[in-house]
Formats: structure tokens, C-alpha cells, sequence
């Protein structure tokens, strides 16, 4: 692999704090089954709540989930099945949030749980973006190693998409 066919994305910051084994499986195309459970719900929130909001922009390689003006100016929301991995959505936030931000454009996040009928504030702090520059450095070693990281047994795994790559 080269430098220049690696682009971290909010959807690898989030895994990475999930499993950095499914990291390195994203990293390399390595598609989870689109037919699980899980990934259909996701899915299906995120396309049937807060239907009055535009859904599903997309801006350069970011996808954003919900995207709104209000009265204090732009608002990106990620839209979550469960409050379950709140700092893996969180960090996802802040980095589209860090990537407007990069860009000139300035915005807040809102993380949207509608199965729970919640809303998280999200603001880009330092400290979110010195979390941010390590993992996407971790990322990238991550990536670039030439096997996964090994599987480690978490409660997450009898749900994940993956569970046949690592588990068979």
C-alpha cells in the first residue's frame, strides 16, 4: 500500500475505537456482511429519523449523517442506533467537525440517538484534536501493518459484522 491510497475517514475513527482489527479489514476493502442486523438497523435509523433534516450530505469524503442551520449556525449530526459507543461516535464527529474546520468552515455537532430520543452536543476542543492526530497516526500503522491486530474476544463481537472473518 502507498501513503496516497489511504484516506482516513470518520468511519475508521470511529472502528478505531471500537476494534482496531476491523480497522485494519476497512483499510483494506475488506467489507463487512451488509446484510447483518446490525448494519440494516443502522442503516434504517439513520434514513428514517429526523426526517424534516437534510440527510446524507456529502462534502469532499465525508459523509454527514444530518446537516442544518440554526440560529447559531451550522449544525452536523451523526445519527446512532444506541448511546452504546458514545466515544466512537463522538471522535467521528469531532473529526468531520476538525475537517470543516480545516476547510474554513465552521460548525457544531449533535450525536442523535432517536431509538433513545437524545442529543449529545459535540465541540471541537484541543484536546479532541490532539485525540484526533494520534488516532489518525495509529490508523495509518494500523493499516500499513502487513497482518491484522489480533482478535480480542469483546462483548461486541456476537453483533459485529465481522464476526466470520475473526471468529471462523
Amino acid at each position: 500500500m502507498r501513503d496516497n491510497e489511504i484516506r482516513v475517514g470518520g468511519t475508521l475513527i470511529w472502528y478505531y475505537y471500537v476494534c482496531k482489527r476491523e480497522v485494519w479489514l476497512m483499510g483494506r476493502q475488506i467489507t463487512a456482511d451488509q446484510d447483518d442486523t446490525n448494519v440494516v438497523l443502522g442503516r434504517f435509523f439513520a434514513e428514517q429519523s429526523y426526517g424534516r433534516e437534510k440527510k446524507e450530505i456529502t462534502f469532499g469524503h465525508m459523509k454527514f449523517d444530518v446537516v442544518r442551520k440554526d440560529r447559531h449556525g451550522l449544525v452536523v449530526a451523526e445519527v446512532k442506533k444506541s448511546s452504546k459507543h458514545i466515544k466512537s461516535a463522538k471522535m467521528q464527529l469531532a473529526f468531520y467537525l476538525w475537517e470543516l474546520f480545516q476547510k474554513g468552515i465552521k460548525a457544531r455537532g449533535e450525536l442523535l440517538f432517536p431509538k433513545e430520543k437524545r442529543r449529545e452536543l459535540v465541540e471541537l476542543t484541543d484536546e479532541l484534536i490532539d485525540n484526533l492526530l494520534e488516532a489518525k497516526r495509529d490508523i495509518l500503522r494500523i493499516i500499513y501493518d502487513s497482518i491484522p491486530p489480533e482478535a480480542v474476544k469483546k462483548q461486541i463481537c456476537r453483533n459485529c459484522a465481522y464476526a466470520e472473518f475473526c471468529w471462523s
